[in-house]
């Protein structure tokens, strides 16, 4: 008995191992990173467009990984600060 505990302690710590991503997604093509789909335009407006018409081939991780980059180009890095008009807008 003293010798199974150990040994499944081992079992459960390397099962919870922190495991790598997959080199290709589900149509066999390189992973799109948001920062690399951020950086081409014409690739995320065509990965948009079949998003939309053919999400179930697509996958929900690359077009939640559109969805982001088409964030990230809307709103910038969002480093810019807020800065209010110096006069007060007349109603």
């Amino acid at each position: 008995m003293k010798k199974i505990i150990p040994l499944l302690l081992a079992a459960t710590l390397v099962a919870c191992g922190k495991s790598e991503p997959p080199a290709t997604s589900n149509n066999s093509a390189p992973i799109e990173t948001v920062e690399s789909l951020a950086a081409n335009p014409e690739r995320l407006k065509a990965l948009r467009q079949q998003c939309k018409t053919d999400r179930a081939r697509l996958g929900d991780e690359l077009c939640n990984r559109v969805a982001e980059a088409t964030n990230r180009r809307f709103f910038g890095e969002g480093k810019t600060p807020y800065t209010p008009p110096k006069e007060q807008p007349k109603f």
